[in-house]
């Protein structure tokens, strides 16, 4: 079994003119980026926009990429940068969980919960659903630490945070998911927590 080259080696490819390479590492990434993007943008057009405008930007600055650091903590940061940048331009409207047409929506969603087998699946989409109720800082950390499974450290890298300071975020950003789930749950987020 062959295995598959290590993100380093594929710049390095790139770097050295087989720019068809490049394609693996959009193909590796492209998932969790366009996960990032959409908690931030809540909107699957932009987020695909935001999404491709950062990889377009990552190969413009491939050569600038220093190879100390993970490609992917180079990568969220350009994902971060361009949703604030994103968000600044377009100033989207946020919507209140407490909106009318969300609590219906919201009250749907559990009616159906409760009504079919699939908690597990359900569990996941009520988290999913939460996230996106989050402020799109909570929402980036909670799914890079999570979902991306990347260090504290890493996630200071690419938020241009101190450590620290990102530990105090994400668990404050836990304490706010965590009062979206009791809401959305009320009683099935003890199981979940």
């Amino acid at each position: 079994m062959e295995q598959k080259p290590t993100d380093l080696e594929l710049i390095q490819k790139v770097l050295n003119g087989e720019t068809d390479q490049y394609a693996l590492l959009v193909k590796r990434h492209q998932r969790f980026v366009f996960t990032l993007a959409l908690r931030f943008s809540k909107n699957r057009e932009d987020a695909e926009e935001i999404a491709q405008d950062c990889f377009v930007k990552a190969y413009k600055a491939l050569g600038t990429f220093k190879q100390t650091a993970k490609f992917s903590t180079w990568l969220y940061t350009i994902t971060y940068t361009m949703a604030m940048t994103f968000l600044r331009k377009n100033r989207l409207d946020t919507t209140s969980i407490h909106d009318e047409s969300t609590i219906l929506q919201l009250e749907n969603h559990t009616s159906s919960f409760n009504a079919n087998g699939y908690e597990r699946q359900d569990s996941h989409a009520f988290l999913n659903i939460a996230i996106t109720q989050l402020l799109p800082d909570d929402a980036a950390i909670i799914t890079l630490f999570y979902k991306g499974e990347q260090s504290l450290e890493e996630i200071g890298e690419a938020l241009h945070m101190e450590p620290n300071t990102i530990k105090v975020k994400l668990h404050r950003a836990r304490q706010r998911l965590k009062e979206k789930l009791q809401y959305l749950l009320k009683d099935e987020v003890k199981e979940l927590l």
